[in-house]
């Protein structure tokens, strides 16, 4: 599969928390965790499983940068 995304993270799936219809499916990255918010739908279409590989795509025309008071 090819896709223009350029921030692709690979890491493991450590967590998914299914909500009522989205689902919370946390991968880690070398220690970060990456958390995406995904339907309850594509986590059973994809079968994602704690424990697995996958990636973290990161699509975003807008990045926020913040600091502490």
């Amino acid at each position: 599969m090819k896709i223009s995304a350029r921030n692709i993270l690979k890491g493991k799936i450590v967590a998914i928390k299914k909500g009522a219809t989205t689902a919370h499916v946390q991968i880690d990255i070398g220690g970060a965790i990456v958390t995406a918010s995904i339907t309850n739908e594509a986590v059973d279409d994809l079968q994602l499983k704690e424990g697995e590989q996958a990636a973290a795509v990161i699509k975003s025309s807008d990045v926020m940068v913040a600091i502490a008071d």
